[in-house]
């Protein structure tokens, strides 16, 4: 099976070197309708989990405490040189999204672009982005996804075993990912493509402390 974390750093460090010139003029639009929907406030806590080379970063408000990761070391090179670039002070590491070097409640949003199509177990990142983040914290998520009232078809479902090699997954459906790992969703709608590509606002679900 290609989709392995291993294959993922192999394969980005190998991208890194085009990848703004692929994804930047691409995606930029989708990116911003997704964190338009974000309530950022003065002070919060910002976790960009599969950064890649920073492209979220200049749409992000600048009074914010930001954390960027990214499975490859080559695209966090990259990443910390936007944020010189920009003048952010972003804190840039390479770090697995199924295995967030962080404490619990740490983050007030977490923003998962791109990322829950390309890791080999979406279920274990979308746990880790829910324990990462404070009750009531929010979820940003732009990606690619297979509608949520049917399964991919046995033709889609064949020819994912190639685009899930040199790409992405396009079987996983997006609704059942963020609610099964605890997510309470606010917002989706299309961003590109048709509703190939959506964008997901989703809360913490905020736990009720026993009396």
């Amino acid at each position: 099976m290609f989709n392995t974390t291993a294959w993922n750093r192999l394969r980005y460090s190998l991208y890194a070197p085009v990848y703004d010139g692929v994804a930047e003029r691409v995606f930029r639009r989708a990116r911003q309708r997704s964190l338009e929907a974000v309530d950022f406030t003065p002070g919060c806590r910002v976790l960009l989990v599969g950064a890649g080379t920073g492209l979220d970063l200049p749409l992000l408000p600048r009074e914010m405490e930001v954390h960027a990761t990214d499975l490859s070391p080559a695209m966090v090179r990259r990443l910390a040189r936007r944020a010189d670039r920009l003048t952010r002070d972003v804190q840039c590491h390479v770090m697995d999204a199924e295995a967030l070097d962080y404490p619990p409640a740490h983050f007030d949003v977490v923003v998962m672009h791109l990322i829950l199509a390309v890791m080999p177990n979406p279920e274990r990142g979308l746990a880790e982005a829910h324990r990462v983040l404070r009750n009531g914290g929010q979820l940003c998520v732009m990606d690619k996804f297979q509608p949520d009232d049917r399964p991919a078809a046995w033709p889609r479902r064949a020819l994912n075993a190639l685009t899930s090699a040199i790409a992405t997954d396009i079987t996983r459906q997006a609704r059942p990912l963020l609610e099964n790992a605890g997510f309470v969703i606010e917002h989706d709608r299309p961003v590109l493509a048709g509703s190939l590509f959506r964008a997901l606002l989703a809360r913490k679900h905020i736990a009720l402390e026993r009396d």
